[in-house]
């Protein structure tokens, strides 16, 4: 028998606004920690959700976007991702596929939800499994300068495995789906491409 503890939690004392733009709000907040110490404590709001799909055609190959990263100036290889809403997350993942690759997909499987840098962020993402692809044209933002690879689905997992592919988001998508096509946990025309 396990023993019942009472959770402890935050105390906020005061909220201050610091700064917010069409993206993101960041917020400060005096606290009392779990443990009754007096602190600060500020948190990244995201205004969307992040969407991720790992795309697998019939001959079990995949698409990787390469692009420069901003925040750590850094060129990042990663699965299809964006910003999507909270109230049509596989039409966002829809949109995002068809704006990196080009492509649209019949079938469709959410593979994952998770919660991205939950000590500083309330960012929360939901990866899709898609399949039955048809190849169309990208249509990228302005703001991106994409570099699209076609590659199989098992030398992605062994680049999440490492370490060439980084971005966390990728990576998870990545193993889990190598991990459920272990299991037997996903159609057995998916599945035999990652086993």
């Amino acid at each position: 028998m396990t023993e019942q503890r009472e959770r402890a939690v935050w105390q906020v004392l005061e909220t201050r606004e610091i700064y917010e733009n069409p993206w993101i709000g960041v917020t400060e907040h005096d606290v009392l920690d779990p443990n009754g110490n007096p602190g600060l404590y500020g948190v990244v709001r995201v205004r969307g959700l992040a969407v991720g799909i790992l795309p697998v055609d019939a001959e079990g190959m995949t698409w990787l976007v390469g692009q420069q990263r901003f925040p750590r100036d850094y060129y990042s290889w990663e699965l299809p991702e964006g910003g999507g809403t909270f109230d049509d997350p596989e039409g966002s993942a829809e949109r995002e596929l068809i704006e990196e690759t080009g492509l649209k997909a019949r079938n469709w499987q959410e593979l994952l939800r998770m919660d991205l840098s939950n000590a500083i962020t309330d960012e929360q993402a939901i990866g899709f499994l898609a399949w039955d692809l048809e190849q169309g044209a990208a249509a990228p933002e302005d703001c991106e300068r994409l570099e699209v690879r076609r590659v199989p689905v098992r030398e992605a997992v062994e680049m999440a495995m490492s370490g060439e592919i980084v971005d966390a988001f990728s990576q998870t998508m990545l193993l889990k789906a190598d991990l459920l096509a272990r299991r037997g946990a996903l159609p057995a025309d998916l599945a035999r491409h990652f086993i």
